[in-house]
């Protein structure tokens, strides 16, 4: 049937800012989807607290609107807007929850708005967990036994029944939040409590344990008739008890005979049918590896992570199908957009493999549990094409940019054999790579095997890839040794390094014997149609299918690779951006990554799209074949930077900034020129190699001092150092991120931090907005609150830093954008670092300004100007409302990593507060991170000495606001001599009651604690902070937070205004 004729205008809920377990792929496919409404003349109103996204941008929704996601702000959108219908099915859990709220209180009734996409029904019976299991067990699909309890005492009683290890999923959570593996009564009363506070019904399922089950999902999508297709099957090279998010994922699965891949396609296929899913849905299995028996783990009614892993394996576009069923279509009314022959009722077919590998985070938490469990810590992932698994499994593993290039590794060598048996016990993000070496043993498959649980196929795949280790170290190498080392995708370098060779050797070799990369194209259906839309994937053994030849001017954009902490969705917004405008401008576009959460990996947004590695190898096999005229680097993060040098020995020009320049401003010495010829000045500073010459310098240059490594994104290895000991252990840290470059050590100034981007045309500069953190110098930019328009700086500070991002622009010949983090001290302004590339702020700006600084940087780099694009050189005007960026932090999914804020950075996401006056500001951007309070209106401080001044007026303010204040020793005593009324309560090491009992007794709503330096993990303060955040308490380490949180909670009241950022003009 055609699409209703009463739907016209549609609310999409988002799903808010980026945290573990719920990342980039609902904004891809939320972008996806809400072009595809639009396409068929819907007017289409976004919520959505993410103001980094694609998703959030005018060009997206008719209606944009950055505001928290809680059920208030989108009841009053819906009185503001009046839509006829909400499609939840987009925005992750975060939608859905809030989409059930809704229905449930019986709003949407009221207002006459109806959920389209799926019913409040469905998602009730798939995400409650009785609902679920009365639903399974109605149509005989078989699931493990379990029961649905509310209280622990419950939980213990069934788990001595059916015997530990036990699982715990609480109900409607996302990433497996919350949820665990208990294997006795003590883990299962901890967290089996702490699921309980985290699910929105209060409900836990704990269900039998079939950890060692091989695991595999099934997307499918169905519509309003009926008609249901299978869009792709995936297995988790992990078996169940490591959560899907975490797992090594291969598309289409590898070990399953037919007769279990059809079984299971049968099930799924049911289920659908059953809870009467129109869309697409996720069903997950467990399937015992010895016989025929299946249990179904869960069902997701909505797009998942899974989903976009799917569209991008298969190039079938999930999202967009889905948003037209939602509207009514039928699977055999839409086409399908890539070949535009076959219909979305066509199931995908496959001839090539996919491997998923995730992007952990353990290189920014040093103190982090590395284990991998059901509940999930990757904050990104990397996808890979290749016709065979080897080499799919070696191209993921490049991607990562983990510097790790192959699965040798010498980490392992020193171990005897029953080490290595024992270290292949633990279930971590390693563990492929002590396989590797179990193999170069000679350990028997069947042991790897029994121990692990991974299928016996996947082991001989990882000891094929060590026989080839082994024969291009002891064999000569011959031409027909290179083929086959290369159609496994062993690169160059690895080659090189094995065989004792150099690089060029190798290559040169390859080039006289025709070993070069092919092209095949992603074309849903093995090749059987043509496909229209090029999107493309290396390897060695084939037919190349990419044409190469120029029809117009080419430009490569590359992408910024996997999501990461300090490096997040905001480049890729910035790539995607700058596709568009050169598109605009008549180029043909081309993009090289690896992501497949991304919209900048869409099938649509550019002319030509190579899912491949960012190394310069791989980039190379492109640029082969393409000619790009030129290549934009400064749009993909420090990733693409990276890749400067090696593009320009291809000979590709890079389109902007020079490589010199870029270079400049990372070198020490070269910058430290320029600004002496600038007159700019910037803290005393020094560059060193060992710690010897560091502690020379430190003191030199007088304590505190800031001690990082150059070329860094996110303050990756940053800290500040106040003795001699603590820059010797600094040194050791970042030593271990292998160190070619030097070290920097900076006198660390106490100041206001100031933050500019600007576009500059090698004359004129543009600013379109000054922002201000709100935590002073010494916490990362991008974990600051930061406030748009400055609030409280100087006339004379805002001309300063126009004057000084002038001279700088021009002294590095930035052509396109600059990003610069400025210092205030008393009416100084110093320069703390230049980056002449885009920056995590470029999207936040944009929106709040209405300047769209991408789109005029690309036409700066094709030789536009300021003036000539109608644009008033210098500081824009400013808005008339203050826009406020808030991060958001994943800590409670890491165990044991250190909280506290620091120069590294540690946030996954930001959310957006916007409104005409500051408090209201600040209180919505609190809301959106989820800071809700007052609820019990207890909380503890413990500050360090250098802090205890200020911490008298933080107590004051929250005294004033009824709230009972508990302190350590020294903090209480403090207060209580400047007129506090705080309660003292004991250290950890001391006798109950103590701190602990406090935080663990639910009864808090905050700990302000400020540390002390260093890095030990038995500290108090430590502890402190961990269980804080372990038990939902919100944590601050820092007084300007606490005074900013006291100012939101004096002014909060329930009269929000809601701005549509799509209409923000500026000029």
């Amino acid at each position: 049937m055609p699409k209703m004729d009463e739907i016209k205008k549609v609310l999409v809920i988002g799903s808010g800012p980026i945290v573990i377990g719920q990342a980039a792929e609902f904004d891809y496919a939320g972008t996806q989807a809400c072009r595809s409404l639009k396409e068929e003349g819907m007017e289409v109103v976004l919520i959505n607290s993410n103001p980094a996204t694609i998703m959030t941008d005018k060009d997206i929704a008719d209606r944009v609107y950055i505001e928290p996601l809680t059920v208030e702000v989108v009841q009053k959108l819906i009185r503001k807007e009046r839509p006829d219908s909400v499609l939840p099915t987009l925005g992750g859990q975060a939608a859905l929850n809030i989409a059930m709220e809704l229905e449930e209180s019986g709003f949407l009734k009221q207002e006459n708005v109806r959920l389209i996409g799926t019913t409040a029904q469905t998602i009730k019976r798939a995400e409650d967990r009785l609902e679920f299991k009365e639903t399974m067990e109605k149509i005989h699909e078989p699931i493990a036994a379990s029961i649905v309890v509310e209280h622990v005492d419950d939980a213990i009683l069934f788990a001595n029944e059916i015997g530990y290890p036990v699982v715990i999923r609480p109900a409607y959570t996302l990433g497996g939040s919350g949820g665990g593996i208990a294997h006795n009564e003590e883990e299962l009363h901890d967290i089996c409590s702490n699921g309980l506070r985290l699910s929105r019904v209060g409900q836990c399922l704990i269900e039998r344990c079939i950890a060692g089950w091989k695991e595999i999902e099934y997307e499918v999508m169905r519509d309003a008739n009926g008609n249901c297709i299978t869009v792709c099957n995936m297995e988790n090279i992990d078996p169940v008890g490591v959560h899907t998010g975490d797992s090594i994922v291969v598309a289409p699965s590898q070990t399953l005979g037919d007769k279990e891949y059809q079984m299971l396609r049968t099930s799924a296929l049911n289920i659908i049918s059953e809870l009467n899913i129109t869309g697409g849905c996720n069903v997950q299995y467990a399937l015992n590896p010895d016989s025929f028996e299946y249990c179904v783990i869960e069902v997701n009614p909505r797009v998942s992570r899974s989903s976009a892993l799917a569209s991008k394996a298969t190039g079938y576009p999930i999202a967009k199908v889905a948003a037209k069923i939602a509207l009514g279509y039928t699977l055999d009314e839409i086409k399908n957009a890539i070949t535009g022959k076959t219909y979305a009722s066509f199931e995908p077919m496959l001839d090539y493999c996919v491997v998923k590998i995730p992007r952990l985070p353990f290189d920014k938490f040093i103190t982090a549990k590395r284990t991998l469990t059901t509940q999930m810590k990757a904050t990104g992932e990397v996808m890979s094409i290749c016709t065979n698994f080897e080499g799919a499994l070696m191209k993921a593993i490049r991607s990562l940019e983990q510097h790790v290039d192959s699965l040798v590794s010498d980490e392992y060598l020193t171990l005897s054999y029953d080490k290595l048996i024992e270290r292949l016990k633990v279930v971590d993000d390693r563990r492929i790579w002590v396989i590797a070496e179990a193999c170069r043993r000679g350990v028997s498959y069947d042991t790897i095997h029994e121990i692990t649980k991974i299928d016996k196929w996947f082991i001989d795949k990882i000891a094929i890839l060590v026989e080839m280790e082994g024969r291009l170290r002891s064999e000569a190498l011959t031409v027909d040794l290179l083929r086959e080392a290369k159609r496994i995708e062993f690169p160059d370098k690895v080659i090189a390094q094995l065989t004792g060779k150099d690089e060029d050797y190798i290559k040169n070799m390859r080039y006289e014997n025709g070993i070069t990369a092919s092209f095949k194209m992603v074309d849903t259906c093995a090749a059987e149609f043509a496909a229209s839309t090029p999107y493309y994937y290396s390897c060695f053994d084939g037919e190349n299918e990419a044409d190469g030849t120029a029809k117009k001017k080419k430009v490569l954009v590359l992408g910024s690779g996997p999501i990461r902490i300090g490096q997040g969705i905001e480049f890729d917004f910035c790539s995607v951006h700058c596709t568009w405008a050169f598109s605009k401008a008549g180029y043909e576009t081309i993009i090289i990554n690896n992501n497949p959460e991304t919209v900048s990996t869409d099938f649509d947004i550019a002319d030509k799209l190579y899912f491949e590695p960012l190394t310069p190898e791989d980039v190379e096999n492109v640029v082969n074949i393409e000619k790009p005229d030129g290549a934009v680097v400064q749009f993909g993060g420090q990733t693409a930077i990276k890749l400067t040098e090696s593009l320009m020995k291809m000979g590709v020009p890079i389109l902007g900034t020079k490589a010199e320049d870029v270079d400049a401003a990372e070198d020490r010495e070269l910058f430290d020129e320029i600004l002496e010829k600038t007159n700019i000045p910037r803290a005393a500073g020094d560059t060193v190699y060992t710690a010897q010459e560091a502690k020379v310098a430190a003191n030199r240059i007088g304590y505190p001092v800031l001690v990082r490594p150059s070329y860094v994104l996110g303050g990756q290895g940053m800290h500040i150092a106040f003795n001699d000991d603590e820059i010797v252990e600094f040194i050791d840290t970042i030593n271990q991120i292998a160190q070619d470059h030097p070290i920097l050590i900076d006198k660390y100034l106490m100041g206001k931090e100031i933050e500019v981007d600007a576009v500059c045309d090698g004359t004129d500069i543009l600013i379109p907005g000054i922002m201000e953190h709100i935590e002073r110098t010494g916490v990362h930019s991008g974990d600051s609150i930061s406030v748009y328009p400055a609030p409280t700086i100087s006339n004379h500070v805002k001309e300063t830093i126009v004057e000084y991002t002038k001279r700088l622009a021009r002294a590095l010949h930035v052509v396109g954008l600059i990003n610069i983090q400025f210092i205030a001290m008393n009416e100084e302004v110093y320069v703390i670092e230049v980056n002449p590339r885009s920056s995590r702020t470029v999207p936040y700006i944009s929106k709040v300004t209405g300047i769209p600084i991408v789109d005029l940087a690309t036409k700066v780099i094709l030789g536009e100007t300021i003036k000539g694009m109608g644009y008033k050189p210098g500081l824009a005007p400013e808005a008339d409302y203050i826009a406020i960026k808030m991060p958001v932090f994943s800590f409670e999914k890491l165990r044991g990593a250190e909280i506290s804020l620091g120069p590294e950075m540690k946030s996954t996401g930001e959310c957006l507060g916007i409104a005409k006056n500051f408090n209201e500001a600040l209180y919505k951007a609190f809301i959106g991170a989820g800071i809700q309070l007052p609820k019990y209106k207890r909380m503890i401080m413990t500050v360090k000495d250098s802090d205890k001044e200020e911490s008298v007026g933080v107590a004051k303010r929250f005294e004033a606001l009824g709230y009972t204040i508990y302190a350590t020793r020294s903090t209480a005593k403090y207060l209580q001599d400047h007129g506090v009324n705080a309660r003292r309560v004991n250290k950890i090491s001391q006798e109950s009651p103590n701190v602990m009992d406090l935080i663990l007794g639910h009864k808090i709503d905050l700990v302000i604690d400020t540390p002390t330096q260093g890095r030990d993990k038995s500290r108090d303060g430590f502890l402190i902070r961990r269980n804080a955040i372990e038990t939902g308490v919100h944590c601050l380490t820092s007084m300007d937070t606490a005074n900013a949180l006291a100012l939101s909670l004096e002014t909060a009241n329930d009269q929000m205004t809601m701005i549509d950022i799509a209409t923000v003009k500026n000029l």
